[in-house]
């Protein structure tokens, strides 16, 4: 892939190679890390990755995915299409209900980017017309003076900028932000009435969330090209509006679809471990994604051991802050994730289920063959598939490809299949009785997804292959 940041040694942005190992270790510390990308200066100093995942590979932004609606509803309002403080019922007339309530009436744009719509409960967003769900919902509280995180809100800012532009949000963006950043092929899911989901659903690369933290930081400017208005950067990352009280970064206040940080910085952040810091005091960038529960740890590790580092070095006498690129990137070597072990055996076992995410799973020698889909596993190492997600069988992710490891442990298989371009981890354990057990590291309803007995024992297995 393309690189779209230029590349330096730390030292040369001022920042100590034993700082970002520092980092490293305790990101790894953490676990359920997939990459890291540290931006300085405009050069990415460092990169890390933890095996099996990649950094070429696409990979869903969850919530940063609010981040780039903002910016697609700065660049219509800048064009004219529609106002900062236009009523969402005159926006998007065929969505709203014949007789608003008199919260409804006083919805805006603004209150739409802050989230203090007024609501008290998120709709969900599944099935229905996704927009006409929401604006029915009660809006308990008036516009402005109630904070709640909602992402059906930001769903219908996405449905605002492709009524007002004819244009879905992927394609609005392209060519005004993507294509000149050099995003290659981002995706967006859609609704079921075909508009981008705008709080969730885009899948980039690791390096273009750095990119797109780079924008950010630049206030809108790439490459001698204005490509967002600054006056939009600025107002969309500053403090707007307080949220939650408390002490952790979910709670030092809220902008235009970006979350305020501690120590001077703001972010876009997704569920489970997606996130693009940006430090304008320190001219620096951090992105991360992952597959994590609890998403305060690795801010904590930025502030304990990035963040005391800036400016501890100056190479050749250089200020860091009028540093040019120098060496080489800080490339960590590949953090390997263990995968399951166990034995390979020669005989087939294959059981068949009813009321479950999965219809059909069989065992072949170093086969795992889960409905029509075979995913070659070996013990102890990592192999990668295509395993297409499937919405009617109740199964549903970002991407195709998966990395599984597994094998036989006396009369139980147990294998793991990670999903490369998402952030859960399934554990699929089959017991020799044919009851299957699935579990994931994270997910908005938990992470047990789905026990059961095999309706049907086709046939049992036998001999050892292998360890």
């Amino acid at each position: 892939m393309t690189e779209l940041l230029p590349r330096s040694a730390p030292e040369q942005q001022g920042i100590p190679t034993a700082a970002i190992e520092r980092l490293v270790a305790a990101l790894g510390g953490i676990s359920h890390l997939h990459t890291l990308t540290v931006v300085r200066h405009g050069h990415v100093v460092a990169e890390a990755t933890w095996a099996p995942y990649e950094r070429d590979e696409p990979t869903a932004m969850y919530s940063v995915s609010k981040s780039f609606t903002s910016l697609a509803v700065g660049l219509a309002i800048d064009e004219g299409r529609f106002g900062l403080d236009d009523r969402v019922i005159d926006l998007v007339p065929d969505a709203a209900p014949t007789e608003p309530s008199e919260h409804l009436a006083q919805l805006r744009v603004r209150h739409l980017l802050t989230m203090t719509t007024g609501h008290t409960s998120e709709v969900e967003l599944w099935q229905g017309d996704w927009a006409r769900d929401t604006l029915a919902a009660e809006l308990v509280h008036a516009p402005g003076t109630h904070w709640m995180y909602n992402t059906p809100a930001t769903y219908l800012l996405s449905l605002i900028v492709q009524t007002r532009t004819g244009e879905r949000l992927l394609d609005y963006l392209r060519p005004r932000l993507f294509e000149p950043l050099g995003f290659v092929d981002p995706a967006w899911l859609q609704s079921p009435s075909g508009v981008d989901a705008g709080g969730f659903g885009l899948s980039i690369r690791p390096e273009e969330l750095a990119a797109f933290g780079q924008l950010l930081l630049q206030r809108g400017s790439w490459k001698g090209r204005q490509l967002v208005p600054a006056g939009w950067i600025d107002e969309a990352t500053a403090w707007q509006v307080a949220n939650d009280p408390g002490e952790s970064d979910w709670n030092q206040g809220y902008g235009f679809q970006f979350w305020q940080c501690r120590h001077g910085a703001y972010r876009g952040d997704g569920a489970f471990g997606q996130y693009v810091v940006v430090m304008p005091e320190h001219d620096a960038v951090v992105a991360i994604t992952g597959g994590l529960p609890d998403m305060q740890l690795p801010l904590d590790a930025l502030w304990a051991e990035l963040l005391p580092a800036f400016d501890a070095v100056s190479s050749s006498g250089v200020a860091p802050a009028d540093a040019v690129g120098g060496g080489t990137a800080l490339i960590v070597p590949t953090v390997p994730i263990a995968a399951p072990g166990g034995e390979i055996r020669d005989e087939a076992v294959e059981y068949a289920y009813e009321g479950g995410p999965l219809r059909r799973l069989r065992i072949s020698g170093g086969v795992l063959e889960v409905d029509d889909h075979e995913l070659p596993f070996v013990p102890g190492e990592w192999t990668v598939a295509v395993f297409p997600a499937d919405p009617s069988a109740d199964r549903f992710w970002y991407g195709d490809r998966v990395a599984v490891g597994g094998g036989w442990n006396g009369d139980e298989f147990a294998a793991e299949l990670r999903l490369l371009g998402d952030a859960a981890t399934l554990r699929l354990v089959l017991e020799s009785t044919g009851r299957l057990t699935i579990t994931q590291d994270v997910g908005f309803d938990g992470t047990d997804v789905w026990a059961g007995d095999a309706t049907q024992a086709v046939v049992a297995h036998q001999s050892v292959v292998s360890p």
